[in-house]
C-alpha cells in the first residue's frame, strides 16, 4: 500500500509575483482553501496518511496552515465560524506531516530527491499542488485512480491529458502503446518538446506514483532542459525497462501554476458550491 504522498512545494512561484513575493504560490486561496490543501485531501482520499512535503525558507506559512491557531480558535470558539476550521483541523489531528527545505532550486527531479529522507525505500505518491483535479468523479481522485492501478502493474505511473499540440511545451510528453483503455506503458518521454517534435499530444501533470529506485536515477541523472534536474528524464530510464505506465485520468484539471487556469479552477469551483446551495 502507498502510504506517503510527497508535495514538492519550494519554487518561487513567479508567474504570480508580487503577490507569490511574501506568499507561497501553495498558499494562494480558490475560494476559501489554499492549493496545497485541496492536494492533500486528495491525498488522504486515496489512503495516504503520511505527507511529506520539500518547502524552502520562504514557505514556513505552509508549516503553520497544518498546524494550530489556538488565538484564531479561541476568537471564534462556539461561533458560526467555528464550523469553518473544521475540515484542516480534522487534516491536523489525523495526519503525520513532515518536511525537509530544498535548498536549491534545481527542478522538479531535484525537488523530488531532497524528499528522499522523508519517504525513505518503499513506493510513494507525488502531487504538485498547482495542478488542482475536480475529484467528484464516480472513479474518486485522481490519486485514487492512480493508486489502483499501482496495486496491479507495480510500477511508476504518470497521470496525462490530451493538450492543444501547440502547448506541448509547457509539459513532460509521452509516446507508447496502448494497453488497455486510457492505460499505455511508456516507450520514451521528452520534456517541453517544440510542438514540431512532439511524439504526441499527451501530457504528464503533476500526479505521480513512483517506486523507489526513482531516487538513485536521479541521483544520476544530469542537468536537461533548462539546466535542471528533470522528474521525465529519470523516468524514461525505468520507461527503457517497461517500468512506467501513463494513465489518462478521469477528472477535470486546472493548472494554477498560470493566471488564466487559477481564475478558471475560482469560477468553476464558485459555481459548484452554487449549485450545491
Amino acid at each position: 500500500m502507498i502510504k506517503k504522498c510527497l508535495f514538492p512545494a519550494a519554487g518561487y512561484g513567479t508567474r504570480f509575483l508580487p503577490a507569490t513575493k511574501a506568499i507561497p504560490k501553495e498558499m494562494l486561496p480558490v475560494l476559501t482553501k489554499p492549493l496545497i490543501q485541496y492536494g492533500v485531501e486528495e491525498a488522504l482520499d486515496a489512503g495516504c496518511s503520511t505527507i511529506s512535503i520539500v518547502t524552502s525558507k520562504y514557505k514556513k506559512a505552509i508549516e503553520d496552515h497544518f498546524d494550530t491557531n489556538t488565538d484564531i480558535e479561541n476568537s471564534i470558539k462556539g461561533s458560526s465560524k467555528e464550523e469553518l476550521l473544521s475540515d484542516v483541523n480534522k487534516i491536523i489531528e489525523t495526519t503525520t506531516f513532515s518536511y525537509t527545505r530544498q535548498l536549491e532550486m534545481k527542478g522538479l527531479g531535484h525537488a523530488i530527491l531532497t524528499g528522499e529522507t522523508l519517504i525513505g525505500n518503499e513506493p510513494f505518491a507525488v502531487i504538485l499542488a498547482d495542478d488542482l483535479c475536480d475529484n467528484t468523479t464516480s472513479e474518486g481522485s485522481v490519486l485514487k485512480q492512480m493508486i489502483k492501478l499501482y496495486e496491479k502493474y507495480q510500477c511508476s505511473i504518470v497521470a496525462i491529458e490530451e493538450v492543444p499540440k501547440d502547448k506541448t511545451d509547457k509539459y513532460g510528453v509521452i509516446d507508447g502503446e496502448q494497453i488497455d483503455e486510457g492505460i499505455f506503458r511508456v516507450s520514451n518521454m521528452v520534456e517541453k518538446p517544440e510542438p514540431k517534435d512532439a511524439p504526441t499530444n499527451l501530457a504528464i501533470i503533476g500526479r505521480y506514483i513512483l517506486t523507489p529506485d526513482i531516487f538513485d536515477i536521479l541521483r544520476d541523472t544530469k542537468p536537461g532542459k533548462g539546466g535542471e534536474i528533470q522528474i521525465t528524464d529519470a523516468l524514461l530510464e525505468q520507461a527503457k525497462q517497461e517500468k512506467v505506465i501513463a494513465y489518462k485520468f478521469k477528472g477535470k484539471r486546472f493548472d494554477c501554476g498560470s493566471v488564466d487556469g487559477f481564475v478558471e479552477a475560482t469560477n468553476y469551483f464558485y459555481n459548484k458550491t452554487k449549485e450545491v446551495n
